[in-house]
């Protein structure tokens, strides 16, 4: 029996937002996709789903699905140290002409609710980002 309030099958959505330590226009579009890579991995582990991702130079958005049981500051802290240990790693030279140091991401980030909002009105928002070449 699903625990009071939760029907089974029940899960939480998120629009995350993460910048880039002194919003520096990192990404490139091989860049965002390997990120979303990393993030898709890291979504799995813990049960979750990234339904959309996108970004620009210096931002990206995601479109989470995650149990409810899971604390989404957790889930957003291994999302963003993940991701930042092996873009690090990956892109080094990139990362320290751009100049962001051995932090990737800004310390905040945005997370909306999609509960009210219509999923598809968010999925559009996030497919129509500028991202770059």
């Amino acid at each position: 029996m699903a625990p009071r309030g939760q029907r089974a099958g029940l899960e939480a959505r998120a629009h995350l937002v993460f910048v880039t330590k002194y919003r520096r226009e990192v990404f490139s579009g091989e860049m965002l996709t390997r990120c979303e890579e990393i993030m898709r991995d890291v979504c799995e582990s813990f049960g979750a789903e990234l339904r959309e991702f996108n970004g620009e130079g210096d931002h990206v958005h995601l479109l989470v699905h995650y149990p409810p049981k899971i604390a989404l500051s957790k889930l957003v802290n291994s999302l963003k140290g993940v991701s930042s240990r092996y873009l690090r790693a990956e892109y080094t030279g990139r990362i320290i002409r751009i100049g962001t140091g051995s932090v990737f991401w800004s310390p905040s980030y945005f997370a909306g609710s999609c509960g009210g909002a219509p999923l598809s009105i968010v999925r559009d928002y996030i497919e129509n980002q500028k991202r770059p070449a």
